[in-house]
């Protein structure tokens, strides 16, 4: 296994280097000069030497490949470099926005496992009840509620029964406090946006842990484990249900990857200052820098979970060995 586990981090550097070349390259295709935006924000008018200076001060006159060379150099070293439309260092600017984008990834990945598997097991043990009725039409609702509306409701639900309760609508705050600083007025604000993201993950993963559930409860071990004499709970449990969440947790494990950088509209919704809503004003800037890294972590995300999610298959299921 430990052989299995190297490979893998291996794997994640041509993985990383070729996200790296792609966004650079892309980047580069993006029509217009941040250059012209930053000197022409205001509606005024420019020469062509503010902008060949501004390039000059960016770098941006150096040739391609030596910038790409910089980019990776600076990547390596865990050296951002400085953003081209604030000034300010890339990793500040990062270290501003992600962690609440972490803490509502992870907050909407508990409340899609806490919401999915207990009733998308339910479901498949009790498939064609009205139980298995009730949760395929609450998992197929969230497939088709888009994020940002449910979190539209939810503000509007808010302000009205705040308003019923207390006289006065309240809002959720929307300044950033850790969590180990003031819980209460954290979680106040990360838990709203949070259920209306988690919602949605909890939809596809109930569906896909009915799924499993119901192909796995047809194979000869668990009618084996039955007829050994074995109560309900322990078949369920220990034989059926590790097994089923093999799919469960490849699928768990990346929805809670693209939800570090996927919460955009709903970052918006809710007038969050994260790591989505700062890669949107990075590329309407053009700030090559800020974004190359923020992408950057998106993928590193993606690779590290995914490698997370495969160590964990050995523990579901004894069967798999890695050589």
């Amino acid at each position: 296994m430990h052989r299995y586990i190297i490979q893998r981090l291996l794997l994640v550097v041509p993985t990383l280097f070729g996200a790296a070349a792609l966004v650079f390259v892309l980047m580069r295709l993006i029509p217009g000069d941040i250059c012209v935006v930053r000197l022409g924000s205001g509606g005024g008018t420019f020469d062509e030497r503010a902008v060949a200076a501004c390039h000059a001060e960016l770098g941006l006159n150096r040739p391609l490949i030596l910038q790409f060379f910089d980019f990776i150099w600076g990547f390596c070293h865990f050296d951002f470099g400085t953003s081209m439309w604030s000034g300010k260092p890339v990793s500040y600017e990062i270290a501003a926005r992600f962690p609440i984008s972490l803490e509502v990834a992870l907050l909407a990945t508990i409340v899609a496992v806490l919401v999915a598997i207990p009733f998308g097991t339910l479901s498949a043990l009790k498939q064609n009840s009205v139980l298995d009725l009730v949760v395929r039409v609450i998992a197929i609702a969230g497939l088709a509620t888009p994020g940002f509306w449910l979190g539209i409701l939810i503000i509007l639900a808010i302000l009205n029964i705040s308003q019923i309760a207390f006289g006065a609508p309240w809002m959720p705050p929307i300044d950033y406090v850790p969590l180990w600083k003031d819980p209460v007025r954290n979680l106040s604000m990360a838990i709203w946006p949070a259920i209306a993201v988690g919602y949605r993950t909890s939809a596809v993963t109930m569906r896909m842990t009915r799924s499993a559930m119901l192909e796995v409860m047809r194979e000869d071990y668990i009618r084996t484990a039955r007829a050994k004499g074995l109560i309900e709970r322990i078949v369920v449990n220990r034989h059926a249900l590790k097994n089923a969440l093999l799919p469960v947790v490849t699928l768990i494990g990346i929805e809670s990857a693209f939800l570090i950088g996927g919460l955009v509209v709903t970052e918006q919704v809710f007038n969050l200052n994260g790591i989505g809503r700062l890669l949107v004003q990075a590329v309407q800037n053009q700030d090559y820098t800020l974004t190359q890294a923020l992408v950057m972590l998106t993928v590193a995300v993606f690779v590290f979970t995914n490698t997370a999610v495969d160590m964990l298959y050995a523990w579901l299921d004894p069967r798999i060995r890695y050589a």
